[in-house]
């Protein structure tokens, strides 16, 4: 969950898009494509990037009556002649007053590649939307490509992407950008009088807008870069050099080499924050206008209101030398660790550059902080509370780096086991400390790559004799943050591991799918292979709104994300141009409202197209302003085309 102010309005994480009402046909009559159905109210939902051909195959019908003796068909071909019939299965369980019975349609018989759909014909009839069963790696091709667009489009400073939405760079002060002290906000980001500037400019020009804003955080571009460089590593085919559509390689050191502007390594100062989300009655920040990237440089022009945002500040951790929060140090550490072992081969100066940075930052780590961690000001932006697991994966990232042998000069260690033991030691503090297993993989909680990771350095490593964990503790831990998902996938109609109505939605189930896959490889079993499967499946389309929550990942998904680039962009056929490869905050609890002066409005006829979908605690409104539902980030992407790669390679 984060916090930002926009015009008075408290904003709880702005993240945007839109799904119009867009008319499909289905069985010869023309239907919403929100409401694909036939005659009573039956609702089919898919995974509508599809199904592997040798996977488990589950589709949902939501019923507004029982559907005793029912029976569900898959058909494909030009007269979508029936393939597999069987009766439907079990009563999942209600999901909402319009809709209290839910039924999973099984149909791992059906492998052949190709176009289906399922009809049920029954009390309550309907027919699904088209979805394809294909080979793993046809089928998630696509979507790690969109992946790799959507972080492209994110790109601030000089070297941006000329697209559909992006026509010039943004930003372009930041290059020479004064440095401040952090000042004391409330929790909407309000200060008092003007900021404490150090005289100190850097070059803050680069990395990733954060969200649908343009504000830029070294947290989250940090868990970020650690994600994508993983995949680069471990998936070369996928996310790499040997993917001619989806090679991250580029767009991950594009992220490092804004990190390490943000890091000065001479004088051991850390920069954390670019740009401010709230400011005063006297001055105005990012989240008080709506705008394109290349007008804030000469916003306003003289006009002193909107002098940080021509003039962005950027925000020092600390003085020189100064102890560094445990969940920054870790992740960038990780981060720039991970560079080593990525670019090593191909551009060892630059690599060497970041393994020296990672120690560094790694030595300063504050490991006894009190009060909130360092994430982002105001604190409620980013109100992460765990940081062992940060710095497990940050030790576990150089114990990987320094193993790999023939290490470049002027390091302060070189010892790989001095690492492997702090690893060790942090993962130990994690699953003996107060948030063990409370949430799985995503931003405020890394364990879930983190132990992974160490799992793996402890084989490399030929053991674990005289550490402070082991192999089966961390594969314990693992199975107690997965085994809780499928606890609440087992409450849930939809079997999702995650609850609806909590915040980060859609990169939880990606995320889950994640660590099901890791845990799954590193035993060498599939015991989490189907939940997993049905987790990524659940944010893909199989969830009550019949909606993907990654943008271009199947046939229906938000368009009006509360994105100011996708929003003001030329729309094309009465719509915004899709933001492709974004992961959307997803159902909430709560739908955000509150317009502002240039944002267009989305839809622009105003109907709430999935109203109708929700519980009455899970909610979803494709609407620009519904930040709570439908803004992007990187954050939220980022596990998704790791997901992606798991089953792309051959793995679920």
């Amino acid at each position: 969950m984060r916090s930002h102010s926009v015009l008075g309005f408290v904003l709880l994480r702005p993240r945007s898009i839109a799904l119009a009402a867009t008319f499909i046909l289905l069985a010869g009559l023309a239907v919403p494509a929100a409401a694909a159905c036939i005659g009573g109210g039956g609702m089919i939902r898919v995974n509508q990037l599809g199904y592997v051909t040798d996977a488990t195959k589950r589709a949902y019908l939501m019923s507004p009556v029982e559907e005793t003796g029912a029976r569900f068909t898959v058909t494909s071909g030009d007269d979508w002649r029936a393939v597999y019939s069987a009766p439907i299965g079990g009563d999942q369980g209600a999901w909402s007053a319009a809709y209290p019975h839910v039924y999973a349609l099984d149909f791992d018989a059906v492998t052949k590649p190709g176009s289906y759909r399922i009809v049920v014909v029954g009390p309550a009839s309907g027919v699904s939307l088209t979805f394809e069963v294909a080979t793993s790696d046809r089928l998630y091709r696509t979507a790690m490509s969109n992946a790799l667009a959507f972080y492209q489009t994110e790109r601030d400073g000089p070297n941006y992407i000329p697209s559909t939405l992006r026509t010039a760079p943004g930003h372009l002060n930041d290059a020479h950008a004064m440095t401040y002290k952090t000042p004391t906000v409330d929790a909407d980001g309000i200060f008092q009088g003007d900021l404490g500037a150090l005289g100190v400019r850097i070059d803050a020009s680069g990395g990733w807008w954060d969200a649908g804003d343009y504000l830029k955080f070294v947290s989250s571009t940090s868990y970020t870069v650690d994600l994508q460089l993983v995949g680069v590593r471990d998936f070369p085919n996928q996310l790499g050099a040997g993917s001619a559509t989806s090679n991250l390689t580029a767009e991950a050191r594009f992220g490092l080499d804004w990190l390490q502007k943000m890091w000065d390594d001479k004088t051991r100062t850390l920069y954390y924050q670019v740009g401010i989300g709230g400011a005063n009655d006297n001055l105005a920040s990012d989240h008080d206008i709506w705008r394109l990237p290349q007008e804030d440089d000469t916003y306003g022009g003289t006009d002193p209101t909107y002098v940080y945002i021509r003039n962005r500040p950027v925000f020092r951790a600390g003085p020189a030398g100064s102890k560094i929060s445990p969940n920054l140090a870790g992740r960038d550490a990780a981060a720039f660790a991970l560079c080593y072992q990525v670019f090593k081969a191909t551009d060892p100066a630059y690599a060497a550059d970041c393994l020296r940075s990672a120690e560094h930052i790694f030595d300063l780590a504050n490991t006894s902080p009190k009060g909130n961690l360092l994430t982002a000001i105001p604190f409620d932006f980013y109100p992460e509370t765990e940081w062992r697991d940060d710095l497990e994966l940050g030790a576990t990232e150089l114990y990987l780096a320094l193993a790999s042998g023939d290490l470049p000069g002027g390091l302060p260690r070189t010892d790989a086991n001095y690492y492997l033991q702090q690893a060790a030691h942090w993962a130990n503090a994690y699953i003996k400390g107060p948030n063990d297993a409370a949430d799985t993989l995503n931003l405020y909680d890394v364990s879930g790559l983190a132990h992974y990771e160490l799992v793996r350095a402890l084989d490399r490593a030929g053991g674990s004799a005289g550490l402070d964990t082991s192999r089966d503790a961390l594969l314990a831990d693992m199975r107690k943050q997965l085994d809780g998902a499928v606890s609440q996938s087992k409450s849930d109609p939809f079997g999702f591991g995650f609850g609806w109505a909590q915040w980060d939605t859609t990169t939880h189930g990606a995320g889950l799918a994640v660590m099901a896959s890791e845990y799954d490889a590193l035993t060498s079993s599939s015991r989490y292979a189907v939940w997993g499967d049905r987790w990524l499946s659940n944010i893909l389309g199989a969830n009550a709104w019949g909606l993907s929550l990654i943008v271009g990942d199947g046939t229906v998904y938000p368009n009006c994300l509360q994105h100011q680039v996708a929003n003001l962009r030329p729309w094309v056929n009465g719509k915004p141009r899709p933001l492709l490869g974004a992961a959307v905050e997803g159902p909430n609890s709560e739908i955000a409202e509150g317009s502002m002066d240039n944002m267009r409005a989305c839809p622009s006829n105003g109907v709430d197209t999935y109203a109708v979908f929700n519980s009455s605690t899970a909610l979803f409104r494709d609407n620009v302003e519904s930040y709570s539902t439908t803004e992007p980030a990187i954050d939220l992407t980022a596990s998704s085309p790791l997901a992606f790669a798991w089953r792309a390679s051959g793995h679920r």
